[in-house]
């Protein structure tokens, strides 16, 4: 058994978001900080693509962005860079929200049951590809949607901590359905979050245990 989380919240908890694209989960955390009352700091966003909007919603935001490159890297070289960071920002928690780099192992050893991520699809469903509507459409599944689940070596295999289903409709494509999917991936990586800082969070083994409390 372990414990994803055991302190009584007092201080912000320290997060960093790993993102590679738009960064619409990030600004969904941002807005949920600032508005909802989510008592999270975000002490900085890493992102590999140079460009990436999400960069563009950090700085907005007051969010130190930074920028490391992972094209050329494998996954051992880019996680020391990653770690090297990570150590250097000391997040309490680090959420992968977009991000398109698998996490090394070293990182996912330095940070145990403290990395969740965001992935579109229910998991263990179309794990580990970078189409997942399009591929739950090419099966003809009837129901869709995303999970929120702990990073570990495996790939989106970690314990699950919430999923959201999505109908899948006559006439949807994969940008329709991404779209409602996207909605829910708001909403549940938020509520995870929360439910982390919180202290709400268990894991033994492959189950995630939510706990009651204030």
């Amino acid at each position: 058994m372990a414990m994803a989380r055991s302190r009584t919240v007092s201080a912000p908890t320290r997060v960093v978001v790993l993102a590679s694209g738009r960064g619409t989960n990030l600004q969904a955390i941002i807005d949920a900080a600032r508005e909802g009352g989510l008592p999270i700091e975000l002490v900085g966003v890493v992102y590999n693509r140079a460009g990436a909007r999400c960069a563009t919603r950090a700085a907005r935001a007051g969010i130190p962005a930074h920028l490391l490159i992972s094209r050329g890297l494998d996954r051992e070289s880019y996680g020391q860079i990653l770690l090297e960071k990570l150590l250097e920002l000391a997040p309490e928690l680090i959420v992968t929200a977009g991000f398109n780099r698998i996490m090394g192992t070293q990182v996912i050893a330095a940070f145990p049951n403290r990395i969740i991520n965001i992935h579109p699809s229910l998991l263990p469903a179309f794990a580990g590809g970078l189409h997942a509507q399009a591929d739950a459409l090419a099966h003809g599944v009837k129901i869709s949607g995303c999970t929120v689940h702990f990073v570990d070596n495996e790939v989106d295999a970690g314990p699950i901590i919430g999923q959201a289903a999505v109908a899948v409709r006559e006439d949807d494509d994969a940008g329709s359905l991404s779209a409602r999917i996207l909605e829910q991936e708001h909403l549940i990586l938020v509520e995870a979050i929360e439910m982390y800082v919180k202290g709400r969070l268990r894991v033994e083994g492959r189950r995630v245990r939510i706990l009651d409390r204030d």
